[in-house]
């Protein structure tokens, strides 16, 4: 068992479906946790990337797709600073500021190898998908000249083989995410090279 196991699958109270924090209070929160800026591009991509599969692919409203961007954004919002809570910290937060269970769910189930929390709504199986290649495909951009632009899928499915290239970027996790979310690996990348900024 991993010692990052959350040891709980139920988070929040049912009583606070709906709610979310405001932007400012998220990216307050994002700021004061996350002092590193490699580790805050990454969530704000993820956000983004979140947000974007929420309005176009699940047509969701523009309340929903916030709580599908707010569960991007602060899902490795304790990894900085409490790398041996990472999950604990940040949920055990939203808990007391009364933030759906939803988005909590889907955040402790970003990593089901780590913290035993299987990914179940589609917003739990969309960011375990995103998180993992998100980084993968923004470290091949940083090794191009002309960064995402006319990246191709070839380059990125090239450097996914290459065990030694963003070596700390679990492959088996990105396999186990896609059949999960039951969407095609070459999509899943075509569509972050589309939509993932670059900067934020």
């Amino acid at each position: 068992m991993s010692e990052l196991n959350l040891g709980r699958n139920v988070f929040g109270n049912p009583t606070d479906k709906g709610r979310t924090l405001s932007r400012d209070e998220a990216m307050r929160l994002l700021a004061e946790w996350v002092k590193n800026e490699r580790l805050r591009l990454h969530m704000l991509q993820v956000a983004a990337l979140m947000k974007v599969w929420a309005a176009e692919r699940e047509v969701l409203n523009e309340q929903e797709q916030w709580a599908w961007e707010l569960a991007g954004l602060l899902h490795d919002a304790d990894w900085d600073q409490w790398p041996d809570q990472h999950c604990k910290r940040i949920i055990s937060e939203l808990e007391s500021r009364h933030v759906d269970p939803e988005i909590l769910h889907a955040i402790a189930s970003h990593g089901p190898r780590y913290f035993g929390v299987e990914p179940f709504t589609k917003m739990d199986k969309m960011l375990y998908a995103f998180d993992e290649l998100s980084g993968l495909v923004h470290a091949y951009s940083l090794m191009r000249p002309n960064g995402y632009e006319a990246m191709e899928l070839k380059g990125v499915k090239k450097r996914l083989k290459e065990k030694s290239f963003a070596a700390n970027v679990s492959r088996e996790d990105i396999t186990d995410a896609c059949e999960r979310a039951a969407i095609d690996l070459d999509e899943l990348i075509l569509f972050i090279i589309k939509y993932q900024p670059a900067t934020v």
